[in-house]
């Protein structure tokens, strides 16, 4: 029998379906590539294609990307009648280069889909349309993982440039009162999210206090710059075995006498895997005895690493760190909400953003919420860019209080996160891939 909460999610879940623009009820934003509803039925192709996705910054002209995507294609053995011309285009030299330059504008049309601009200036205009329509956003400065100590400074410097252009950006626009402030005070405008990974090249689980010891002036100078400008600084992570490390640095920074006043700051928990409610518990504990000024924002995600997890645990022999059953993360996920919402109504200093495109688990956090006695406006929703347009409409249009991760980076440092987010459209397991297919609402909004 369906309990009073269950029949709570599902009235929400309705009512967020019904604000979606009418295009999201039988297809997905963004994904109306013929390539991309290939790669979505088929494992191979779509393994060849993101390899091709990957390559295209290296490749120099389009003879070579077209040699690379025939390349690629020649290993899936059963192909679609349109990848079929492709091959046959590429027997010639002018075949090629319509192919090349075809395959390239395709790829930039998806990375324009992720990436709003190389840097905030550059997304300036996005930036606002999105304040103006009632969606805060998270800027996420892409940089994949470092080799050099000159390469971490870079970025140190490029996150202390985003943090000047976000000010820029954001001090002009008019008041939105539902994304400055909830009960438990203000809420910045200017949100950077950064990696530690690309401030320092010496991130190692074998050695993690070096990777510490050399990001920390770095990671020390832009939290005193967020404080400066009142902005938040939101630390990202990455795969598991550097979790602790980063997970550490944070929170050993963030006690620091200087901090205990600002910035607004946060990290992010990952439901996927199986210790992270022993993770939540060490920073609910964290946050509760250092009582900082600004509470600490936790993020919570399903988690973007899955493969990687998944591939490195088995060359080793190790039990896998993540759920290996989808049903079973998203349980995670909702136990995750609940622990920290009543972590927050018991008085501990956290803000919780719920990040998920998945309209069960929303449903649910703006449930369990509500259920707890907190207004929608305490409850941050948050939706990547790219993915979760037409979802941050329809909940902005209910009044919530929804931002959007909006990768910022060239082609180059952000093809990895391009394929990570390919890879996740393409999911023939996620939640926008069954409701592109046409899954009943009903089925969508069952408990996992």
């Amino acid at each position: 029998m369906q309990t009073a909460f269950e029949d709570q999610i599902v009235a929400v879940g309705r009512e967020l379906a019904a604000a979606l623009p009418r295009r999201s009820r039988h297809s997905l934003r963004g994904i109306d590539d013929r390539a991309m509803d290939l790669a979505a039925q088929d494992g191979a192709l779509r393994a060849a294609l993101f390899r091709f996705v990957d390559v295209v910054p290296a490749c120099r002209s389009l003879d070579d990307l077209a040699r690379h995507l025939t390349g690629f294609l020649a290993e899936v053995d059963e192909r679609p009648p349109p990848l079929e011309v492709a091959m046959r285009m590429s027997g010639t030299k002018a075949g090629r280069a319509a192919l090349g330059a075809a395959s390239a504008a395709g790829v930039r049309h998806m990375a324009h889909r992720f990436i709003v601009g190389e840097t905030p200036q550059d997304a300036r205009g996005i930036l606002e349309d999105l304040w103006r329509e009632g969606v805060a956003t998270s800027v996420d400065l892409l940089g994949e993982a470092t080799v050099t100590a000159a390469e971490g400074e870079r970025y140190a410097q490029r996150c202390h440039g985003a943090l000047d252009d976000l000010a820029d950006v954001y001090r002009a626009l008019a008041a939105r009162p539902a994304l400055e402030a909830d009960s438990a005070g203000l809420i910045p405008r200017e949100n950077l999210s950064v990696k530690v990974s690309a401030l320092t090249p010496l991130l190692r689980p074998e050695a993690p206090e070096l990777g510490q010891a050399d990001a920390a002036p770095r990671l020390r100078e832009l939290l005193r710059h967020a404080e400066r400008l009142g902005a938040h600084l939101h630390i990202d992570m990455e795969s598991y075995d550097s979790r602790e490390a980063v997970t550490d640095l944070v929170l050993d920074l963030l006690s620091e006498e200087e901090f205990r006043d600002g910035p607004s700051a946060g990290l992010v928990l990952q439901a996927y895997l199986r210790d992270s409610p022993e993770l939540a518990e060490r920073i609910l504990a964290w946050a509760d005895g250092h009582r900082r000024a600004r509470p600490l924002v936790v993020r919570l995600v399903k988690g973007a690493y899955w493969d990687h997890e998944i591939v490195e645990a088995r060359q080793h022999g190790w039990q896998s760190p993540v759920f290996e059953v989808k049903a079973d993360s998203d349980r995670n996920f909702e136990r995750l909400t609940r622990r920290l919402l009543q972590a927050r109504r018991d008085g501990v200093p956290v803000r919780l953003a719920v990040a998920s495109h998945n309209l069960r688990s929303i449903s649910h956090a703006i449930a369990c919420n509500r259920s707890l006695g907190f207004d929608d406006v305490d409850l941050e929703l948050q939706v990547l860019r790219g993915l979760g347009d037409d979802l941050q409409q329809a909940l902005a249009a209910r009044g919530h209080r929804v931002r959007t991760y909006c990768p910022v980076g060239d082609l180059v440092a952000g093809m990895a996160y391009l394929v990570r987010r390919l890879l996740e459209n393409t999911s023939n397991e996620s939640f926008l891939h069954e409701q592109a297919v046409g899954v009943p609402l009903e089925e969508l909004l069952a408990a996992p």
